[in-house]
């Protein structure tokens, strides 16, 4: 049993997400674990380091040890106030938003746990000794509701799903099923209105996403990079038939055999990822192909998602705990 704490940005939405599931697979494992959430809001994060610092002085002060856990697990960010509070600090990261500033303490950190493989050799070429553990999502399967052939697209407030380009290429094919789309209004651009497109802006409750997560057949998730993906994971616990680029790390999660791959026409960067943009030409001829599938084929592709997504929840508990154990 290690005590863990977890320290991360509570951004109400993918990290604080992740807060959670790691948090569970830890406590399932056995591990004590206390959660440092950096709260929303500028106040929050100039005083948060000073609190931190704070809890450190005062353990020494009353002639304990600082090191109040065994590892600090850091998720995305390097937060060089909290390393005093382990003996292991040790750092999730997501390239595509690791922040130049963090180079500097990366050289502290003791330990990379990488999300996903693609992540495993970035940081080794940084020097760092790197342990691919994984990730997985929440499971959004509801067998109760129907399924239909229509698209789905859960843009949130991201800038990397390639929501933009995907809307221009429905509006061109206005012979398209419905693609509904879900977006955050900090980021949404609704554009031209089509009679195939269904752009709900705004907040949904989770009964109101889930619904949708499960109606639609077909999760169109054109992701320039993911850290891990949650929403294509979230596709595949549905058993939705699932389209994403043809680049990593999509395409470690959704393959082939349990989705549908779209070239890329072109790449760039973002920090120290590589950004993938799909091209559009190979995107519509996937739709078409799509379409054409017969329901018993669309059951087996989603069969195959969901059943990877079973065995990858079981693979993440073992993978996260064992390193976390494994740690000196």
């Amino acid at each position: 049993m290690r005590r863990v704490n977890l320290i991360a940005w509570d951004n109400g939405f993918g990290l604080s997400k992740n807060l959670r599931l790691l948090g569970d697979a830890l406590r399932a494992g056995g591990h004590e674990v206390t959660v440092t959430a950096i709260r929303r809001g500028k106040i929050h994060k100039l005083l948060q380091p000073l609190r931190l610092r704070a809890r450190v002085a005062l353990r020494r002060l009353r002639g304990l040890d600082a090191r109040a856990f065994d590892v600090n697990l850091l998720l995305e960010r390097i937060r060089p106030e909290v390393f005093p509070l382990a003996r292991r600090n040790v750092l999730l990261p997501h390239p595509e938003w690791f922040d130049p500033h963090d180079r500097a303490p990366l050289a502290r950190i003791d330990r990379v746990f990488a999300l996903t493989q693609h992540a495993v050799p970035i940081f080794e070429q940084l020097g760092k000794r790197v342990d691919y553990v994984g990730f997985t999502s929440e499971d959004r399967l509801d067998r109760d509701v129907p399924r239909e052939r229509a698209f789905f697209h859960l843009a949130g407030r991201s800038p990397n799903k390639g929501t933009e380009p995907l809307l221009a290429l429905w509006r061109r094919h206005p012979q398209w099923p419905t693609l509904t789309v879900v977006q955050n209004p900090r980021s949404a651009r609704p554009g031209a209105p089509a009679a195939n497109i269904r752009h709900l802006i705004g907040y949904l409750d989770d009964a109101q996403l889930k619904r949708l997560q499960n109606a639609h057949r077909f999760h169109l998730c054109p992701s320039e990079t993911e850290g891990f993906g949650h929403y294509l994971v979230e596709a595949m616990s549905v058993g939705a038939v699932t389209l994403t680029v043809d680049a990593p790390p999509m395409h470690e999660m959704v393959t082939s055999a349990r989705g549908v791959l779209v070239p890329y026409a072109r790449t760039g960067t973002q920090n120290l990822a590589t950004t993938y943009f799909f091209d559009e030409a190979q995107m519509a001829a996937a739709i078409a192909r799509t379409l054409a599938l017969s329901d018993a084929e669309l059951d087996r592709i989603g069969a195959a998602a969901r059943a990877w997504y079973e065995a990858n929840e079981r693979a993440f508990h073992e993978r996260i705990n064992a390193a976390v154990a494994a740690l000196e």
